[in-house]
């Protein structure tokens, strides 16, 4: 790298060769105003105009004879070059030896403010000359400015607003007078207000030279730079949705849909950001996109010993809320996660890392998704792991609860193995609190955690139910994923609304009864079984009877009949499980057997009589919600004991916080994070699709209908590489915009929080903000002696690192005007104001 030497105000700068005014002077830490310009943009002025475009039903065509003209941008960078007689603007000149520069004379002052108010003569911009705007929520407005004059919601955090401020808005501003341009907000995810556009062109900029999209242009008009989308809609323009335009934008002329300011990253990655272990889901979608189906399998691998499991039987929450589904269908996450793990290369092999041994020993009683995830974490970081489960074969609901149409046998041990090899023992066909107690166990271990599950399944007492051909769900699929000989009837019918009643269902039809039927308390829309677990039993050809629970079972010697009676409400208005009846409704249906699948509940026998672990009302393990240790020290417990029946992935989430907390017990930092592929740079181009739109998601193939009730083969075939590529492709990228580099906005006059800086401050009313290392405010505080106030949080406040300050006699005003923009800018309070009524504000 060349270096070159210039001069800015007066200072000699050693910089390398080859890039603009602007970026030598930011990185000598020199603040040049400008809103045209942005960090990974090209300068305005290489962007070319286009033919027409359109904001709406409005097309703007291009004027002809400006064609060749160059946008000439916002002009605020502008500086004073010696030898040179006009002013220049620094983001596209470039430096060159020995250049002497100037960025605050008056001249470069005065040509600012006019640049500046020309952009905001055709800008809403009331708010930012008011008296009052300090915290100022835009409405009511106290001084009456009609609203379409008035800032737009970003004010308060708006970029123009920023560097408006620094130059400073002239007394001659003309009043904006509204446009009347429509608001567009008919299209998924964005809203576009051209009211507020100031014509700088990044939008354009992004979507064309570094996303490659071209949805988006600007022509010349009438003296203007208007800025649009190529046809009347962003679906027709070919637009990805991906938001880059609304990050760079400096207005709020592009705004994100229902996204509060402080939750903004967890809801532009929702995929993400709602996984119970927080799996990079967009990286590894990008990952498949580009055919790196290894590094894909990594970044999975990183948050769960079980991902091949993950794959088949994941709940998958996150396509719910992926943002894919307000275009047309959401992504198909969980099905790429099959995909990635079936074409897992092993790269992630040689980065798994196993902590030197610590010569501690914990005892895992369980081995379902919950003890199997606390077991492998706690083994990396060097602890001597057991794992007891009273079963001949580990894996506990895995196991015995999961049809292998679902997840097949071989898969789930393929995860095992991966367990084992972290250096995890079992013990199998041990009963913890038959032959061995947990007394006898906290004599040999340091720890133990209990995670047997909810394996018990509820009972109810109706007239009938002792029968023959009355069965209970769970021990049904037991007995079924054990091996064992079950005979069904002709005529089953299912009890329950839950996956555990559909898939007794559907293991019905496999044993050869030749009609099914399912009852449940639940509406269609309450049940609660997932909507494709419903959807496989109704293409199945089997009848569910929503809103019938069972009254009584009718036979003589075994089951001939069952009574229903019609369930008005399943839940009473607090919510809590409590159905009602209208006894006068009631149905008869022919059945040779009923199936009772109903609940499970945990068998807590385990515990004994001598160890005191205290049971809620609930029948669960009381824990503590902070590390899930139990009343009795180094007893821990974790997944369905302490919660009722989860998911596998919340089962898992279960255990990673599990095994965090017994290994910070057992002398530990806690650690249990996993980097298994190098960190890489995403490419930020995403190139031209014209019916990115409307490219539905792809279809899992299925065996046929006709084949599945002769066997338990596996239902969903997985994805092929063409099709998991394809569906990858559909990916909006929501996460990548949050790649960009932050802009660089008018310097804020922060000071050292030192003794020596506090007493420069004058002791008098005024109000006060701290913060910490990075530059986050964590406190406000209006008082009527500021040096002194600051001395006391200098003794008491240790994570302040900077202060700024200003007085005001009006201090408490000050202060709440203070916590007010806060909160506008935020969505809550400072952390140390946290005591508060954020409704106060």
């Amino acid at each position: 790298m060349e270096i070159t030497s210039i001069t800015i105000n007066d200072t000699k700068i050693e910089t390398k060769k080859g890039i603009t005014i602007l970026e030598a002077a930011q990185a000598a830490d020199i603040y040049i105003p400008r809103l045209c310009s942005h960090p990974d943009l090209p300068p305005s002025q290489d962007l070319k105009s286009v033919e027409s475009i359109y904001q709406g039903d409005t097309q703007y065509n291009n004027d002809n004879s400006l064609a060749s003209q160059t946008h000439e941008g916002c002009q605020l960078c502008v500086v004073k070059i010696e030898g040179i007689e006009e002013l220049v603007t620094s983001c596209n000149t470039m430096i060159q030896e020995n250049m002497t520069i100037k960025t605050d004379l008056p001249e470069i002052h005065d040509f600012r403010q006019e640049r500046m108010m020309k952009i905001l003569a055709n800008h809403p911009h009331a708010c930012l000359t008011c008296a009052q705007k300090e915290g100022c929520s835009r409405e009511p407005c106290s001084t009456n400015v009609p609203v379409e004059e008035r800032c737009c919601p970003e004010f308060g955090r708006c970029e123009l607003q920023r560097v408006a401020e620094y130059v400073g808005i002239r007394d001659d501003t003309p009043r904006y007078k509204p446009q009347g341009i429509q608001i567009l907000d008919n299209e998924p995810l964005f809203t576009r207000n051209f009211e507020l556009c100031i014509g700088c062109t990044r939008c354009a900029r992004v979507c064309q030279d570094i996303r490659g999209v071209n949805a988006l242009g600007f022509v010349f008009s009438n003296g203007e730079t208007i800025v649009g989308s190529i046809k009347q809609t962003l679906k027709e323009s070919g637009c990805k949705f991906c938001g880059a335009c609304v990050e760079v934008c400096p207005t709020g002329a592009l705004s994100d849909k229902d996204i509060l300011w402080a939750e903004r990253e967890n809801a532009l990655v929702p995929c993400r950001n709602t996984c119970p272990l927080g799996t990079d889901v967009p990286r590894y979608i990008r990952l498949i996109a580009e055919g790196k189906f290894g590094e894909a399998a990594a970044v999975i691998r990183e948050k769960t010993p079980l991902p091949s499991v993950l794959g088949r039987v994941c709940f998958h929450v996150c396509e719910t809320e992926c943002r894919r589904g307000q275009l047309n269908d959401p992504i198909a996450i969980c099905a790429l996660k099959r995909f990635a793990l079936e074409h897992d290369t092993g790269i992630w092999q040689s980065k798994v890392t196993i902590a030197p041994a610590t010569g501690k020993k914990v005892a895992i009683i369980g081995s379902g998704p919950t003890g199997l995830t606390t077991a492998y974490y706690l083994a990396r970081n060097g602890h001597s792991t057991v794992v007891f489960d009273e079963s001949s074969e580990l894996g506990g609901m895995l196991r015995q609860g999961i049809p292998e149409y679902r997840l097949p046998r071989e898969i789930f041990d393929k995860d095992l193995k991966h367990i084992s090899d972290a250096g995890v023992k079992f013990k199998t066909n041990v009963s913890v609190g038959l032959e061995l107690t947990i007394n006898d166990l906290q004599r040999e271990y340091e720890a133990i955690f209990i995670s047997i599950g909810a394996q018990q399944a509820k009972k109810i007492k109706i007239e009938g139910v002792e029968l023959k051909g009355v069965l209970w769900g769970l021990e049904f699929l037991k007995d079924v994923t054990k091996g064992k000989e079950v005979q069904v009837e002709e005529k089953v019918l299912v009890i329950g609304g839950g996956g555990v009643a559909m898939d007794v269902a559907l293991i019905a039809l496999r044993l050869g009864a030749s009609e099914v039927q399912v009852a449940c308390l639940e509406s269609r829309e309450e049940m609660p079984a997932h909507e494709w677990e419903i959807q496989e039993v109704l293409d199945e050809n089997i009848t569910i009877h929503c809103s019938w629970g069972p009254n009584k079972i009718i036979g003589t010697d075994k089951v001939e009949k069952a009574e229903l009676v019609q369930c008005t409400n399943v839940f009473d208005e607090k919510g809590r499980f409590n159905p009602t009846f209208d006894d006068s409704k009631l149905k008869t249906v022919e059945t040779d057997m009923v199936i009772m699948a109903i609940g499970q509940s945990p068998d807590l026998f385990i515990l004994g009589e001598e160890i005191s672990v205290q049971i809620t009302p609930s029948g669960l393990i009381n824990v503590n919600d902070g590390d899930l240790s139990t009343n009795v020290a180094g007893i821990f417990a974790g997944g369905e004991v302490i919660k009722g029946p989860l998911s596998v992935v919340e089962a898992i989430e279960m255990g990673r916080n599990a095994a965090i907390s017994i290994d910070k017990y057992l002398g530990g930092n806690g650690n249990i994070e996993e980097e298994l592929t190098e960190q890489d740079t995403s490419n930020p181009w995403l190139g031209q699709d014209e019916d990115f739109f409307d490219n539905s998601r792809v279809q899992m193939p299925c065996l046929p209908l006709n084949d599945r009730t002769t066997s338990f083969n596996e239902i969903e075939l997985g994805l092929n590489e063409s099709l998991a590529m394809e569906e990858a492709k559909r990916c909006l990228r929501c996460d990548s915009r949050l790649h960009f580099s932050p802009i660089h906005l008018p310097p804020e006059k922060w000071q050292e929080f030192t003794l020596e800086n506090i007493q420069k401050v004058p002791d008098i009313e005024g109000a006060f903000q701290l913060l910490d290392e990075d530059k986050h405010i964590i406190f406000i505080q209006g008082t009527p002696h500021l040096c002194q106030a600051l001395t006391e949080q200098l003794n008491t406040n240790e994570k302040a690192q900077f202060f700024g300050f200003e007085e005001d006699p009006m201090y408490t005003k000050k202060e709440s005007e203070l916590l007010q923009q806060f909160m506008q800018k935020f969505g809550k309070m400072p952390e140390s104001n946290e005591d508060l009524d954020d409704d106060l504000f």
